[in-house]
């Protein structure tokens, strides 16, 4: 996995390092590898370096400073150079020296004309504006100018973060920087993952800090780690020994929301899949390998259940809820669940301390644990306690906190996912990997990473409703076992 840090976490540590090294040593260091990423860019888009132009937005204090240093080093391997100065009182003296040492160009912002010149028809823009302490939208006349380099479809590298995203929420609160590339340094921060398609591809450079950080304040789970855990069938296993999951999804409105989970199910892992439920019919037609019946009382054991998709909120469905709780095996609670519980606080305190996994998308965890706001990681991690229960806030960052604080985040690299049906998938998933005995906290992580590679795998380019996606699981699994090594499997 990787960790992931707060701004102030990074700051304090950084603090620590400087004490220990020579003055302005970690500067270069970083600077040196936005250069690195800022010529691998122009080589792969401009078909080299020399004779190619490359433009600095320099903001105040050290994020301006990497840029001017940065800009030096690209400056002697003959790029051409050209700062512009947002605040020339404030700026950055070695850094500024040095660039002009190499004999790079230096723009004040007010030069209008000259600015916009040096700007638009750059190969590329290095984005010094504001670091990691900084907050708040971009302000004149950087707002300005990185929207004239925007519209000019110019790629912008951000030095640490894209400027005017918040640095621990990924919040945007009004003018921001969108980069092509994000060169970040000693640890990655909350805005590389909850924001990540403000960042483009996220470099992190090496300048010391790994040994001295605290424990991460969250972490992202990678396709290794999945493929580690993932649930394989051993030589002594059968149908039962692998976990029996069991449905309770769909209605006569929403028969699709039982066959989507059902099948999630089904494909996700190997073994038995139980269904339940008023879509009996739906679900016997696509999945015959299922042991369904219409009614939740002729249900055998299972060692898990998926519940909420489709069923409804009126007092059968709450009932219905209220029966699969009493069966005592981890949940997986989804979409009209989550609002049930949100209405009923016996409900609520029934399933406190279980092994349970709430799957809520925004709207969703209003009802059950107030409004989101701007910090995801925060808002998840606070309703996990308050619930006593493992919370997946579903959005374009999915973010799963336990009761304990532990929060993984997943960083979507596409929106495919957001479409009818797609959270039915999911909760299927969920219920699968509970059901062969994965901790809630994990379960509800690795299905995140595998629900979303198996979108990008089932859109390729284009739109994909769910049933796509619910096809593409068995790929998604092949990837992330391949990924972890063909021995990978999970410990019984």
């Amino acid at each position: 996995m990787k960790g992931v840090w707060t701004a102030q976490q990074v700051r304090e540590t950084e603090q620590v390092l400087l004490d220990r090294t020579p003055a302005g040593a970690l500067m270069r260091r970083a600077a040196f590898g936005v250069a690195v990423h800022v010529r691998k860019l122009l080589d792969e888009r401009a078909g080299g370096v020399s004779g190619h132009r490359v433009a600095l937005l320099v903001g105040a204090g050290n994020n301006g400073g990497d840029a001017l240093w940065a800009g030096a080093e690209l400056r002697r391997r003959g790029v051409g150079v050209t700062a512009v100065l947002l605040d020339p009182q404030r700026i950055h003296a070695e850094g500024l020296a040095a660039l002009r040492r190499a004999g790079g160009r230096v723009l004040h912002a007010d030069e209008s004309d000259r600015v916009r010149a040096a700007l638009t028809r750059a190969h590329a823009v290095v984005d010094g504006i504001v670091g990691i302490s900084g907050r708040g939208p971009l302000r004149e006349p950087a707002a300005t100018l990185v929207a004239a380099v925007e519209e000019a479809g110019v790629p912008i590298v951000a030095v640490d973060l894209p400027s005017g995203v918040d640095p621990d929420t990924g919040a945007v609160d009004g003018p921001a920087a969108t980069a092509t590339e994000t060169v970040t340094f000693g640890a990655l921060k909350p805005v590389h993952a909850l924001a990540e398609w403000r960042c483009g591809r996220v470099h992190l450079v090496d300048i010391g800090l790994g040994p001295l950080l605290p424990p991460p304040h969250a972490q992202i789970v990678e396709a290794a780690d999945v493929g580690a855990r993932w649930p394989v069938p051993g030589p002594r296993d059968d149908k039962y020994t692998q976990g029996v999951k069991g449905v309770l999804a769909g209605s006569a409105m929403y028969p699709g929301a039982a066959v989507l989970a059902t099948g999630a199910a089904v494909l996700a892992t190997s073994g038995m899949v139980r269904y339940a439920g008023s879509a009996a019919d739906g679900v016997r037609a696509r999945w015959p390998e299922a042991i369904v019946t219409e009614r939740l009382a002729d249900a055998g054991r299972t060692q898990s259940w998926t519940v909420g998709p489709g069923i409804g909120t009126d007092d059968a469905a709450r009932d219905l809820l209220a029966g699969i709780i009493e069966r005592d095996v981890p949940l997986c609670i989804d979409a009209d669940a989550i609002t049930l519980l949100g209405r009923h606080d016996d409900l609520r305190a029934a399933v406190r301390g279980r092994p349970v996994v709430i799957t809520p998308h925004d709207r969703e965890f209003a009802r059950v644990a107030g409004e989101v706001g701007r910090d995801r990681i925060g808002a998840a991690r606070r309703a996990a306690a308050e619930l006593a229960v493992t919370v997946l806030l579903k959005g374009h960052a999915t973010v799963v906190a336990d009761p304990g604080g532990r929060v993984l985040v997943h960083p979507s690299t596409t929106s495919w996912a957001a479409t009818a049906g797609s959270g039915d998938v999911l909760s299927g998933i969920i219920g699968s990997l509970l059901a062969a005995r994965l901790d809630p906290w994990w379960a509800a992580g690795c299905a995140a990473h595998l629900h979303g590679r198996a979108a990008e795998l089932a859109a390729r380019g284009a739109p994909a409703p769910a049933s796509y996606l619910q096809a593409a699981i068995s790929d998604a699994i092949r990837e992330v076992r391949a990924a972890a090594g063909d021995e990978a499997s999970v410990a019984r």
